[in-house]
């Protein structure tokens, strides 16, 4: 490292947010480059955030990554919404659209009214055995178990959702890196619930997630026979997502709003 330090622009959204001080925070670190891999981990790790977003200007678009204060993220909704605010409301408030090159395809988010609309690829999920020690991972035995990114416990009603109170060791012991929770919707004014333990990534419950819903939304399509969900995340902080089923896609319409903005430094790269 020289001694020459680097100013980047940063600003910290609340994606998926139906109020302030709701949703799921999200940094964002507007590159001129990128910084070196361990830089942009450490950097995520400084922000303790469950998701810290990086951008470069690509073409049109940009080229988006996202870290965990652990792990680079293969694919992260609140991060690329917290990254579309930045560019459709700061960099570029012209625009109506963007589109992010990801490790995950390109990713679009667009304005609709007073939402954004994310658009990801729908992750494919599978039942299986329940692995040993879910059920007293999560404090609940669960009435179905798919395997996807992570294992997803299929729970009765929201309430038992709501209540649960996971061992997060237990969670971070099982052979894939994070459990989802999630049920019918009835009772909390939605169609579908949900919750994400991630321990293993340094998360031990993600307020509010987008990949999440990449997997469940299309589980829940064809259980419901609706196309279109709206779906919560109940976790303390909480959020709306306003879901559509299209097939190998899944749109996830929801608000957005910024926290904080301003510049982080960093030692150069020599």
């Amino acid at each position: 490292m020289s001694g020459a330090i680097a100013r980047i622009p940063y600003y910290q959204v609340d994606s998926f947010a139906d109020r302030p001080f709701s949703g799921n925070p999200a940094g964002v670190c507007v590159l001129d480059a990128w910084l070196p891999e361990a830089t942009m981990q450490a950097i995520a790790a400084e922000t303790a955030l469950s998701a810290t977003a990086f951008l470069v200007r690509e073409g049109d678009g940009y080229a988006l990554r996202w870290f965990t204060p652990r792990v680079e993220e293969a694919m992260c909704g609140h991060g690329t919404l917290g990254a579309a605010w930045a560019v459709l409301q700061e960099l570029e408030p012209g625009r109506d659209a963007v589109t992010f090159s990801t490790g995950a395809g390109p990713l679009t988010v667009t304005r609709d009214g007073g939402r954004f609309v994310l658009d990801l690829p729908a992750r494919a999920i599978a039942p299986c055995a329940a692995p040993e020690g879910l059920a007293a991972a999560i404090g609940e035995q669960p009435k179905e178990v798919l395997r996807g990114a992570s294992y997803i416990a299929v729970l009765g009603d929201a309430a038992t959702v709501a209540d649960l109170k996971p061992d997060f060791a237990r969670i971070a012991a099982l052979d894939l890196p994070g459990v989802i929770v999630t049920a019918p919707g009835a009772g909390y004014d939605c169609d579908i619930v949900s919750r994400y333990f991630a321990p293993a990534k340094g998360i031990p419950e993600d307020p509010v997630t987008g990949s999440l819903h990449a997997q469940v939304v299309p589980f829940w399509s064809e259980r419901l026979g609706r196309k279109k969900l709206v779906a919560r995340q109940l976790s303390k902080r909480g959020g709306t997502l306003h879901c559509e089923h299209r097939g190998e896609r899944v749109l996830l319409g929801a608000n957005a709003m910024l926290f904080l903005s301003g510049a982080i430094e960093v030692p150069e790269p020599v």
